[in-house]
């Protein structure tokens, strides 16, 4: 091969592969199917949460809230306006409390240590106590009962967990150095920390409501933290909790799909 041609073929293979590095991006959409087979229901009630482990957010009613207006949202099922209903107390009714210490209802007879103490911190439920009361998702006759008074609806009910956090431990922080020269560095560091936030915990549960027979549960958890400095309000990161869930509590009633792009050579 004369050196012309060998300079041709090079010149060749240096386009050939010039052309291959362009490229374009393709938006794709990948569905996801539901986790739970909806399409025999028109309607949907979202009836009310078990709610324990603090005062500072009704989580029973602030559950409710944003997942019926979610759900308008999000959801070709009609959501049922109804009043939000206080499970904890339902639940003593019913019967449906299972503990080693309770009166004819139900109800917890323990007594604390200071009997002169905060009431208000006395009604507060751990997350174990509040398993206590999930006996009353188990309670078919209860749920085919309220099916039947809003025509048979899905319902959507649960426990919700929402408790302040602590926690002490290392944390990777990026510092700004300069050196003699004025040129700029960024360089990790570490440093011990204590830091608070929030615990939230929620169990969604799914009932037919015309048999009251529980077809699908889907349990969450989830925590946050803040430098002891930053002050951020007790329902703020409650919201900021929720907004990491209710993209799988809405997979599991709606088809849904993944966006993103695919890179395409040319």
């Amino acid at each position: 091969m004369t050196v012309l041609q060998k300079l041709t073929a090079s010149s060749l293979l240096l386009l050939v592969a010039s052309a291959c590095t362009s490229y374009y991006e393709v938006p794709i959409e990948t569905p996801l199917q539901p986790k739970l087979e909806v399409s025999r229901f028109q309607r949907i009630l979202v009836a009310g949460f078990l709610a324990g482990g603090s005062n500072d957010v009704d989580a029973n009613l602030e559950t409710a809230r944003l997942l019926k207006s979610q759900l308008r949202n999000e959801s070709r099922l009609d959501v049922i306006d109804a009043e939000v209903l206080d499970l904890l107390t339902i639940a003593e009714i019913e019967g449906d409390v299972v503990t080693d210490n309770t009166d004819s209802l139900g109800r917890s007879t323990q007594q604390t240590d200071d009997p002169a103490g905060d009431t208000e911190e006395e009604d507060v439920l751990s997350e174990e106590e509040l398993e206590n009361y999930e006996s009353i998702f188990a309670n078919v006759s209860y749920w085919r009962e309220l099916g039947e008074e809003h025509q048979n609806p899905l319902i959507v009910t649960g426990s919700v967990y929402f408790t302040p956090h602590q926690r002490a431990g290392m944390i990777s922080r990026e510092r700004e150095i300069y050196d003699d020269f004025g040129r700029r560095r960024v360089v990790p560091m570490r440093a011990y920390r204590d830091r608070r936030g929030f615990i939230l915990s929620p169990k969604f549960i799914f009932i037919d409501g015309n048999t009251g027979v529980t077809l699908y549960t889907e349990r969450h958890r989830e925590e946050v933290l803040y430098d002891l400095a930053h002050n951020s309000p007790a329902l703020s990161s409650y919201f900021e909790l929720m907004d990491r869930l209710i993209p799988s509590f809405l997979g599991a009633l709606a088809d849904q799909s993944i966006r993103g792009t695919r890179i395409m050579l040319h």
